[in-house]
């Protein structure tokens, strides 16, 4: 993924929300939907678009997926952005 890439996916409020959380440690769709404030549908499909663009990944556990940082330069610009 290019540096572009990596900021297209990043420039959407809910997306920087979601990754936000995911800073913290592995999460559930179900953990992740009251801190951005939107619907499942919602997040969902934020959730897809940073799988997609390979900032994300998840592993399953049992019905449901875990989601966690897969690119360690999301954390580094985080860092840098501060809160």
């Amino acid at each position: 993924m290019t540096n572009a890439e990596l900021f297209r996916a990043l420039a959407d409020e809910t997306r920087l929300c979601i990754v936000k959380k995911l800073t913290e440690g592995e999460k559930s769709a179900c953990q992740i939907i009251p801190c951005s404030k939107k619907s499942q549908p919602t997040v969902s499909s934020h959730l897809k678009v940073l799988a997609n663009a390979g900032v994300i990944d998840f592993k399953k556990s049992g019905k449901e997926r875990i989601y966690f940082i897969k690119d360690e330069r999301v954390k580094k610009i985080l860092g840098l952005l501060g809160d």
